[in-house]
């Protein structure tokens, strides 16, 4: 199966004081259609492994490889267009605009995209939908729970058709049966073939991943995959 990203000996630091490593030679790949958690404690490299594969930051030293290309040495404007054209971004926080509805929210992107108006309209009723939201399209942030705010988010996330899909905590803000139910949606999303990478401080969220990743002071502690059995019947 295909790599959608490869790190190859990827290291960051950061230069305050004597200077932190944050992240230390990390490799690992993710095919086409993985579902990933990234486990690790307070000051792992979770975050920073995350803001690099989101573009949102650069490796000190290493390649990073999204789509078989080498986008550690593209511009800052090349990169900007990789976040809004190749990879969809799920927050703990939602980041929903209150007075938008639900189906404005999730066609930011596909504004900033210059998608016609009556296509995001329709593209972003069918993802309400999609995610169990189809009931309430013209419904603002302020009248929806914490789960129905979550939605929203992943259908905007969805929105630009992603090749990889990152969730930062996607269940930190919600109850455990609420977790569930967006960890629901995550698991549809998968049998899809989507590319799913998250991060969770939690062992219940991570285990409905194919695969857990472990950092550890920078490093990849452990790198785990479900086997068949435990994929099917766990």
């Amino acid at each position: 199966m295909e790599s959608v990203i490869r790190l190859d000996a990827v290291t960051k630091t950061y230069q305050v004081g004597l200077g932190v490593t944050a992240l230390d030679q990390v490799t690992l790949s993710v095919p086409e259609g993985q579902y990933i958690a990234i486990m690790g404690s307070s000051g792992s490299g979770k975050s920073t492994l995350l803001n690099l594969l989101g573009c949102l930051d650069r490796p000190t030293s290493g390649k990073y490889y999204l789509g078989g290309n080498d986008v550690s040495t593209f511009s800052d404007n090349r990169l900007s267009e990789i976040r809004n054209g190749r990879l969809g971004f799920v927050f703990q926080s939602f980041n929903l605009i209150p007075w938008m509805t639900v189906t404005q929210n999730i066609a930011i992107p596909l504004f900033y995209r210059g998608t016609p108006r009556r296509k995001r309209r329709g593209q972003s009723a069918e993802l309400a939908r999609m995610v169990g939201l189809g009931d309430r399209l013209g419904h603002r942030p302020f009248e929806l729970s914490g789960g129905q705010m979550q939605r929203v988010a992943i259908a905007r996330a969805l929105s630009n058709d992603p090749l990889v899909l990152l969730a930062d905590e996607p269940t930190g803000n919600l109850d455990s049966h609420t977790g569930n139910e967006i960890m629901s949606v995550f698991a549809d999303l998968s049998a899809r073939g989507k590319t799913i990478i998250m991060v969770t401080h939690e062992p219940d969220i991570a285990a409905h991943a194919d695969r857990v990743i472990t950092l550890r002071d920078g490093r990849v502690e452990s790198d785990v995959m479900k086997d068949t059995e435990e994929a099917v019947h766990g």
